[in-house]
């Protein structure tokens, strides 16, 4: 019988950067390179536009942007990880653009979070944070979350809860509130405990 290794597809990533004279574009690309190895993907290099300032509609240029949809198809590229931060509507643009998923730093290193937080205290906060941070963004990333699937810049709060209506998302945002002040609540109460019974600090 033959044996085979399950492993689990690495995603590749294309990095885009504008350079808009503001900040220091290759040390945050190197700093990018390093997140998103960090975040598990694998990247395949980095594009840069000079530009006075963020293209409105797509960030980078509409030459730019069909260039890097011709990358992508030529290379494969399952991610585009921006190194900023994107709106709603330029995720969706460039993702109708490209055929590719989008994300931006935040989204970026808010999934390392999840990928690495161990607590319970921990794990409510990174989900927190990712949904504070994707209901604004919903318009964007819907449809390409239900063509793809999961991936970097979907773990912890998780692709159903990302596509469902506002209205849940707030309610999950409340319940984490909840818990979280529920865990700080037992907390305080065992710091007292702890006190009482005078065990050393």
């Amino acid at each position: 019988m033959e044996l085979h290794e399950n492993t689990e597809k690495q995603e590749r990533a294309l990095l885009v950067a504008v350079d808009t004279g503001s900040y220091d574009v290759e040390a945050s690309l190197a700093e990018l390179y390093e997140l998103t190895k960090t975040a598990g993907a694998e990247p395949f290099g980095a594009m840069t536009q000079k530009r006075p300032a963020y293209e409105t509609a797509t960030c980078v240029g509409s030459g730019m942007v069909q260039e890097i949809a011709d990358i992508c198809q030529k290379q494969e590229i399952d991610l585009l990880i921006f190194d900023c931060e994107l709106s709603p509507t330029q995720i969706r643009n460039i993702e109708d653009i490209t055929n590719v998923r989008v994300i931006d730093r935040t989204m970026l290193i808010l999934d390392i979070f999840a990928l690495h937080a161990n607590s319970a205290e921990g794990k409510l906060q990174v989900e927190l944070a990712q949904l504070k941070y994707t209901v604004p963004r919903l318009a964007g990333k819907g449809k390409m979350l239900s063509r793809l699937g999961g991936g970097i810049g979907t773990r912890g709060p998780g692709e159903s809860k990302l596509e469902s209506d506002r209205r849940h998302l707030h309610r999950r945002m409340a319940v984490l509130n909840a818990q979280l002040k529920e865990l700080e609540s037992v907390r305080a109460t065992q710091r007292k405990q702890r006190e009482r019974s005078g065990i050393f600090k």
